[in-house]
């Protein structure tokens, strides 16, 4: 049990059988009445992002999530195949069990997955990635003066947008995160 005065961004806790995370909180001691904290949670599963009110000093189950480190194989069809570092062993994941990160995935990639009692429940990607550009409009001499910017499609068939100084063929490095162009490799 974890108590609500003690809730930190990043921190798992299970709310109506689900797990969410902590997204965003902030402790409130309003004139009149008693302290509350209001939070924004993201349930784990769904990647959807909710707003929950708790009462200061409230109880809430902490989820315990293993992280076991797992590299991206292939592929097949509409499974995505990894391996356990360790053991070697390989599991078969599906689209939703990854989510968005989905577009940032290479073959032999190193992951984070997250387990759930024993249940897969999400991916942890790297920061960044290093990814080549497949398609992208050719860079016109003194555009870059603005500092503007135009969509390249990179090698996972994700849309970024990048300065107007990238061509094709060139490695980016990509935040994973956000989805924003980091630098040329």
């Amino acid at each position: 049990m974890i108590s609500s005065n003690d809730f930190k961004t990043g921190v798992t806790i299970e709310l109506d059988g689900d797990v969410f995370q902590i997204v965003e909180f902030q402790h409130v001691k309003p004139g009149k009445g008693a302290a509350f904290v209001r939070t924004k949670v993201k349930n784990v599963r769904t990647g959807g992002v909710t707003e929950k009110k708790f009462n200061a000093g409230e109880k809430v189950p902490r989820a315990r999530l293993d992280r076991r480190e797992m590299q991206y194989l292939y592929k097949d069809g509409e499974q995505f195949v990894v391996m356990d570092n360790e053991s070697y062993e390989q599991i078969m994941l599906t689209e939703a069990q990854i989510g968005q990160e989905v577009k940032w995935l290479k073959e032999n990639m190193n992951l984070g997955v997250l387990l759930y009692n024993s249940e897969v429940i999400g991916v942890d990607l790297p920061n960044t990635v290093e990814l080549k550009v497949v398609e992208c409009e050719p860079g016109v001499k003194g555009d870059t003066a603005t500092g503007g910017t135009k969509a390249a499609t990179v090698e996972t068939g994700a849309t970024v947008q990048v300065p107007f100084f990238v061509n094709e063929g060139d490695v980016l490095i990509i935040d994973t995160r956000t989805g924003a162009y980091v630098s040329r490799a």
